[in-house]
């Protein structure tokens, strides 16, 4: 069970010890439970919004936004603001990329993705809470979860050291496909809206993978956390699209 303490430790705030420290193969199987944390933080935000539904939505939202943030600590969050200061700061040049993601001060770029990210996030989950669809909350954290796992099953991690490196070098790539694919069709228990969701969700990371590679030739770290932001909000935002017209 230590892959999966791995991986709840690193992707949420549930306090978590680890004995021993963990060894580069355990890291690489712990991506292998990246979905199963999706699950429960999206079981966290059905319960809450099960328990809290009599609140107005504007009230809501907002708690469920800031339990969703802070379940996993800000940490994909701040992936978003480096990469993005990175984008822009970087003037297209790969080592001026690189080296900007790693200075932990936030630019203005960041500042103003965060406020974009979370202001879309927030506008899409008031509609889906008015429309009560509290099940779909379960969904959204899984496949941003579910992110990581394609990245490193598709492209190479370009950092030579850290967890990264040692889930790039250590993934089982086959188990890795398999609960790609299984906890994909998890979207098809919401039908039709579901598979399209499914289907943006995949273009989105073909497209996230043309950029990163284009611009660094791989990943690191923070574009992970930066998809895995994308991927949700773009995936929540056309699941509630999609309600209003199929």
């Amino acid at each position: 069970m230590t892959p999966f303490f791995i991986a709840l430790q690193f992707l949420t705030i549930f306090p978590v010890y680890l004995k021993n420290m963990p060894s580069p193969k355990q890291n690489g199987q712990s991506l292998l439970f990246y979905p199963v944390i999706g699950l429960l933080i999206g079981l966290v935000l059905f319960a809450v919004a099960s328990f809290l539904h009599v609140l107005p939505v504007v009230l809501l939202s907002t708690i469920i936004l800031v339990i969703w943030i802070l379940l996993t600590g800000g940490l994909h969050l701040d992936g978003l603001a480096d990469t993005a200061d990175a984008w822009v700061g970087g003037f297209g040049d790969k080592e001026n990329t690189l080296r900007i993601m790693k200075d932990p001060a936030c630019g203005p770029f960041g500042v103003l993705s965060l406020i974009v990210i979370c202001l879309i996030k927030w506008s899409a989950l008031y509609v889906l809470l008015q429309e009560q669809h509290y099940t779909a909350l379960i969904l959204f954290p899984i496949l941003g979860r579910l992110t990581p796992l394609f990245l490193f099953l598709t492209t190479e991690y370009v950092r030579e050291k850290g967890l990264g490196w040692s889930i790039a070098q250590y993934i089982p790539k086959t188990w890795a496909m398999i609960i790609f694919g299984i906890s994909l069709l998890g979207a098809g228990y919401f039908v039709w809206v579901g598979l399209v969701t499914a289907t943006i969700f995949i273009l989105t990371l073909i497209y996230l993978r043309y950029k990163f590679i284009q611009r660094i030739d791989g990943i690191t770290g923070d574009t992970i956390g930066a998809s895995i932001e994308i991927a949700e909000t773009v995936c929540l935002l056309c699941f509630i699209i999609c309600g209003f017209y199929i």
